[in-house]
């Protein structure tokens, strides 16, 4: 399997405390990889590192096989979409408008959108279901409706890689669902996605592989019926979950849990 993404014993130290440590981690095209781990565990901290935007203590992050160092800050925005943790966007422009900043990354500065900009707006925004959404300004809409924008804006940029940090967060369970559907079907185009998570459930249910963080480091990682192993569980999150089969015949997912 193609690596787009990877850390080889990365270590961040941040705010004066190791805020990642020797961590090895691997994103495939066409996967979704779950990032998980209690409060602290470093998991915006990794997202972070990959877009550079953090200094490395040791260790490297190669994407696409190339080392953060060789690529120009322009050629990594357009290689690696992000989407940050909050989704707030307050700003009053329109949907549209707010969709087309993905693009910058493919535009001169100061340019006006070209027409594979304004393709790339109408593919994005009709692939996560907003083009409804288009004249509408973003502070009017819903929590759920704004990060359906948010998310086209990401895929606005057409990058091989997506991260996105805590998209579910404050979503009600209809949207987290329909979110990430979205993920999956980004991932189906070939992109790898990587993604915060702290709904172990969503994360069972709805992912490739997971990367299970502990106090900045590797706890557990592989598909999510290895990651979430019993041990795993007890010694990351102290936690008993108990497992329900998928009637649709799929994997099995984390439906409730006890403290031990």
């Amino acid at each position: 399997m193609s690596t787009a993404l990877s850390f080889d014993g990365v270590s961040v130290n941040y705010g004066g405390r190791a805020a990642l440590s020797g961590v090895t981690a691997k994103f495939a095209p066409g996967t979704v990889t779950g990032i998980v781990g209690p409060n602290g565990a470093g998991k915006t901290t990794l997202l972070r590192a990959a877009l550079h935007l953090l200094p490395l203590s040791s260790g490297k992050v190669l994407v696409e096989g190339r080392a953060l160092d060789d690529w120009s800050r322009e050629a990594l925005a357009r290689t690696i979409a992000y989407l940050p943790q909050g989704g707030e966007a307050h700003w009053p422009l329109q949907a549209r408008d707010l969709v087309m900043l993905g693009r910058l990354p493919h535009r001169g500065q100061f340019a006006a959108p070209a027409g594979a900009d304004r393709h790339a707006v109408r593919d994005a925004m009709a692939r996560a279901d907003v083009v409804a959404f288009a004249d509408r300004r973003v502070d009017e809409l819903s929590a759920g409706e704004r990060a359906r924008v948010l998310f086209a804006r990401a895929l606005a940029t057409g990058a091989k890689i997506l991260l996105a940090d805590e998209p579910a967060a404050y979503l009600d369970p209809a949207h987290q669902l329909r979110l990430m559907g979205l993920l999956r079907e980004e991932a189906a185009r070939g992109t790898a996605v990587g993604v915060t998570l702290h709904d172990l459930a969503l994360a069972s249910r709805h992912c490739d592989e997971v990367l299970v963080l502990h106090e900045g480091r590797v706890a557990a990682s592989g598909p999510p019926d290895l990651a979430f192993s019993d041990a795993a569980l007890a010694s990351v999150f102290g936690i008993a979950a108990q497992r329900t089969a998928d009637p649709a015949g799929g994997r099995a997912a984390l439906t409730a849990w006890n403290l031990i």
